[in-house]
C-alpha cells in the first residue's frame, strides 16, 4: 500500500519489511496529534477544578505528563520490533491466549476516550457556532455534532495507517497554532497568580495535588496500548532511543493543550464561576473568550476531535480482527467497533449522561492498563529485546504451540503478577464524589491507586520470574537479564483443532 487514500489491507500479521518505511518523526506525528485536542485540554483544566492555585497545577501537570512519558516510552519499541501491534506483543509475556488481556484493554480504552473526545469535541463545536452564528444549542445539534464527528473518523480508520498520517500531519500544526492563537486570545485578563481555593499546607491540598497529576498522566498512560499500532510500520533497525525520545518529545508536545486548558480555567474560575462549579469547562471557555476566537474554537474541535478520535479507534479495529481472524477483516473490525462506539456515545449522552462516567471509567481503565504496561516493560528488559516474532502469531492462525505456549496458552507469571496489581490498585482509588475505593482512604483522601499497582506489578512480576524460571528458549543468545531461566524445549507449532 504506496499512497493514503488506499484501503490498508494489513492486519495485525508481521509487517513486511519493504513496507515499513515510517519513522520516529511519524510516531510523534500521531501520538502528539492524537492528544493535542479539546479532551486534553478538559484534562488540562482539572487542577481548577480541584482547587489547585495556577502554579501549583503547573506543578501537577508537568509531573503526571513527565512520569507518565517515562513510562509510555518504552512501548513505542515493541511494534518496531515484532512488526504487530503491542496486544499481539503481549502474548510473549502473557501467553498467546494472554494477550486478549491487551486487548480487552485496548477496546475499553478506545470506547473511553473515543466517546470523550466526540463529546467535547462535539461541545465545542456547537457551542461555538451558538456564539458565532446563532445556532440553537439543542439535542438535535448536538447530535448532528456527534454523528459529524463520528462518521468522519471511522472513514480515517478504515482507510487505515497511512491516511491517519496524513490526516495527523496536518492536525498536529492547525491544533498547535490554534492553541498558541489562544494566548494572544487571553494574554491581557490571565493572571498567573490565580490562588486557587486549597493551598499548600491546607488540609486537602495533597489529595487535590496527586489527582491531579495522575489525571493527567492518565493522557501519556492511555497510549500503552496503542503505540505498536504506529511503531510496527518502523523498520526494526531504527535506533530504540529515536522511537523512545520521539514519545517522550510527543508528550512534552501535549503541554501546549494541557497548559491551555490550564490557564483558561483559572479565567473561567475568576469570571464565570458558576461553569466551574458545574464541571463544564467547555462552557466556560466559550463564555470568557472574545467573539474572534470562536471561528478557532470551532476549528479546534474538528481537527481535534478528528485525530484523537482517529487513534483511539484505529487499534481497537485492528486488534479484534485479530482476536477473530476468520471472522472479521481490519476494516470490518474497524467498522463494527465504530458502529458499538457510536452507539454507546448517543446513548451514553441523551440517555443516561454518562459523561462525568466515562471520566472516571477512564481513571479505572488506566489503572489497570499501568500495571499491564510495567510487566510488558520489564519482560523487555529481561528478555534484552529478543523476540521469535513469528511465534506471536501463532494464535491469529489459529495454531497451538511455538515459544510462547507456555500453559496452554497462558503465561500465568505474567497474568500472576497483572491481576491481583490491578486489583489492589482499584482498592486504592479516590475520585471524590465519583469512585473511592475500599482503600481509597488510607492516606487521607490521597489517590495512591497509580503508585501501589506499578510498584506492585513490578515487585511480583520480578518475584514470580525468578521464582519460576521460564524456558531458556524464550532469551535471546546472551540469556536472560536479571532473572534466572530453565532449560526446556519448547513446544512445537500445530494446527489447532478448531472447535
Amino acid at each position: 500500500m504506496s499512497h493514503s487514500t488506499g484501503i490498508e489491507t494489513n492486519g495485525v500479521e508481521q509487517i513486511p519489511a519493504d513496507q515499513r518505511d515510517a519513522s520516529p518523526l511519524d510516531l510523534f506525528r500521531l501520538i502528539f496529534g492524537g492528544a493535542n485536542t479539546f479532551a486534553t485540554a478538559v484534562l488540562g483544566s482539572f487542577p481548577v477544578l480541584f482547587g489547585l492555585s495556577f502554579q501549583a497545577g503547573v506543578w501537577a501537570i508537568l509531573l503526571g505528563v513527565g512520569i507518565g512519558a517515562l513510562i509510555l516510552a518504552p512501548m513505542g519499541l515493541f511494534g518496531a520490533l515484532n512488526g504487530t501491534n503491542n496486544a499481539v506483543s503481549s502474548g510473549a509475556h502473557f501467553g498467546v491466549h494472554g494477550r486478549i488481556v491487551g486487548s480487552f484493554l485496548s477496546l475499553l480504552t478506545a470506547v473511553a476516550f473515543f466517546s470523550l473526545s466526540v463529546w467535547s469535541s462535539g461541545d465545542a463545536l456547537v457551542g461555538g457556532a451558538k456564539r458565532l452564528a446563532g445556532l440553537p444549542e439543542t439535542d438535535l445539534t448536538l447530535g448532528l455534532a456527534y454523528g459529524l464527528f463520528a462518521v468522519l473518523v471511522l472513514v480515517v480508520c478504515i482507510f487505515g495507517f497511512r491516511f491517519m498520517l496524513w490526516v495527523n500531519k496536518i492536525a498536529v500544526w492547525a491544533s498547535s497554532l490554534l492553541f498558541l492563537l489562544g494566548i494572544v486570545a487571553f494574554a491581557g485578563p490571565f493572571d498567573a497568580g490565580y490562588a486557587g481555593s486549597v493551598n499548600l499546607g491546607q488540609a486537602g491540598f495533597w489529595a487535590a495535588f496527586v489527582g491531579a497529576a495522575i489525571l493527567a498522566m492518565s493522557n501519556p498512560v492511555s497510549f500503552g496500548a496503542f503505540l505498536g499500532d504506529w511503531s510496527r510500520y518502523i523498520p526494526r533497525e531504527t535506533p530504540k532511543a529515536r522511537i523512545m525520545l520521539a514519545v517522550i518529545a510527543a508528550q512534552g508536545a501535549t503541554l501546549i493543550p494541557f497548559l491551555f486548558g490550564l490557564c483558561t480555567a483559572t479565567l473561567v474560575a475568576t469570571q464565570a464561576p458558576d461553569y466551574i462549579a458545574a464541571n463544564n469547562y467547555v462552557g466556560g471557555l466559550l463564555a470568557v473568550a472574545p467573539s474572534w476566537f470562536f471561528l478557532p474554537v470551532c476549528l479546534i474541535a474538528v481537527i481535534g476531535g478528528m485525530s484523537t478520535g482517529t487513534t483511539a479507534l484505529y487499534g481497537t479495529g485492528l486488534d479484534m480482527s485479530s482476536v477473530f481472524p476468520r471472522l472479521l477483516s481490519r476494516a470490518g473490525a474497524t467498522l463494527l467497533i465504530g458502529v458499538l462506539a457510536i452507539g454507546f456515545i448517543f446513548i451514553g449522552r441523551f440517555t443516561f449522561n454518562l459523561v462525568q462516567s466515562v471520566s472516571t471509567f477512564a481513571v479505572l481503565i488506566i489503572t489497570c492498563t499501568s500495571p499491564w504496561m510495567v510487566i510488558m516493560i520489564l519482560g523487555l528488559i529481561t528478555r534484552r529485546g529478543f523476540y521469535h516474532a513469528d511465534d506471536l502469531q501463532v494464535f491469529t492462525r489459529g495454531q497451538r504451540g511455538g515459544h510462547y505456549w507456555f500453559l496452554h496458552g497462558w503465561n500465568w507469571r505474567g497474568m500472576g503478577a497483572w491481576i491481583p496489581s490491578a486489583a489492589v490498585g482499584l482498592c486504592f482509588v479516590n475520585l471524590p464524589g465519583q469512585f473511592v475505593g475500599p482503600l481509597g482512604d488510607l492516606a487521607g483522601g490521597i489517590d495512591l491507586s497509580l503508585p501501589v499497582t506499578l510498584g506492585l506489578a513490578g515487585v511480583l512480576y520480578l518475584l514470580l520470574l525468578n521464582l519460576f524460571p521460564e524456558p531458556a528458549g524464550v532469551y535471546g543468545p546472551l540469556g536472560p537479564r536479571w532473572v534466572r531461566c530453565k532449560s526446556t524445549a519448547h513446544t512445537p507449532v500445530t494446527t489447532a483443532e478448531m472447535a
